[in-house]
């Protein structure tokens, strides 16, 4: 997962992981080893020509590119996520997770129109 640490996206992901018992990687671009030189920014404009997104977090499995948060949490939801990790030998549970979607910053809810 390419991600940042400040980013609520990127914590959302991380959290959704760590209740799935999935094992990842995090490299984050606004580190401060990847600050020297803007070598973050360097890797995020790399990263965002390579998947056509400029959004973080971006999560690849294996190599396969899945996409932002939210890409992440549909592929979760529908089991997708859990079929690529077998097909590299991790095993996860992921029934008892519920609804990736309930990973998202609380701040972000539907919203319903304002009456006329």
């Amino acid at each position: 997962m390419f991600a940042l640490e400040w980013c609520e996206f990127s914590w959302s992901v991380r959290k959704l992981f760590a209740a799935a018992g999935i094992a990842y990687r995090s490299v984050d671009l606004d580190c401060p080893s990847y600050r020297e030189n803007d070598r973050g920014g360097a890797l995020r404009q790399a990263l965002a020509k390579k998947t056509g997104a400029a959004t973080i977090p971006q999560v690849f499995v294996a190599g396969r590119h899945i996409g932002g948060a939210t890409e992440t949490f549909d592929v979760f939801n529908d089991g997708t996520l859990r079929r690529l990790l077998a097909d590299v030998g991790r095993d996860v549970d992921t029934a008892a997770v519920g609804n990736a979607y309930g990973f998202l910053p609380a701040w972000l809810h539907p919203r319903k129109p304002k009456a006329a």
